[in-house]
């Protein structure tokens, strides 16, 4: 049996990943719907997989963050617990999260092995050119994306789909949280 790969991803409306600028996290719409939603989405047994800049990305802002930050909301908290595969080819053990390991390799062949061999669903946050490429080998499930109210246009960074290939979307599901953020759930197939 094959495990489900679910590729989860935060964008503006306008596509982008980031912003630079006063935009904060979440682009400061967060809300109880959104975070109890993303909560439960991280409460189920599954593995993470995250490539090196993303792994570096989270365990900079966990070290850099208080208790009380957004950082430290309860699901990044359940996020960071889960068990964790990091693809790099510069990372070594033992990094700075409760259970991780790191895999070096092409993401595509770490992941197909991944795929096959767990029992768990295999779950992604961001790790953008990492799951573009995942995308483009088929090993991507689902693509779950949460779309923001807002446009970064002057300050957004890391278009969430640039340079992907072409896709066609089934619409798997469609959430709208706290009146305004959108969570659309895909299944894509190469074009």
């Amino acid at each position: 049996m094959t495990a489900t790969y679910t590729w989860d991803v935060f964008c503006s409306l306008d596509g982008f990943g980031t912003a630079t600028g006063d935009w904060t996290g979440y682009w400061g719409k967060q809300g109880p719907e959104l975070l109890e939603h993303r909560n439960s989405l991280y409460a189920g047994e599954q593995r993470m997989v995250f490539g090196a800049n993303t792994y570096r990305a989270f365990a900079g802002m966990l070290a850099a963050s208080t208790e009380d930050s957004d950082v430290r909301d309860p699901w990044v908290t359940r996020m960071v617990n889960l068990p964790a595969t990091v693809v790099s080819t510069t990372l070594r053990e033992p990094l700075d999260w409760p259970d991780a390991t790191v895999i070096s390799g092409d993401a595509v062949d770490v992941v197909a092995r991944l795929k096959a061999g767990s029992d768990v669903p295999l779950r992604s946050h961001g790790s953008l050119s990492m799951n573009r490429a995942l995308l483009a080998a088929g090993l991507v499930d689902r693509v779950q994306v949460s779309v923001f109210p807002v446009i970064t246009g002057q300050n957004g960074t890391e278009p969430i789909f640039g340079g992907a290939a072409d896709f066609d979307l089934e619409l798997l599901e469609a959430l709208t949280l706290d009146g305004r953020t959108q969570e659309l759930t895909y299944r894509p197939t190469l074009h």
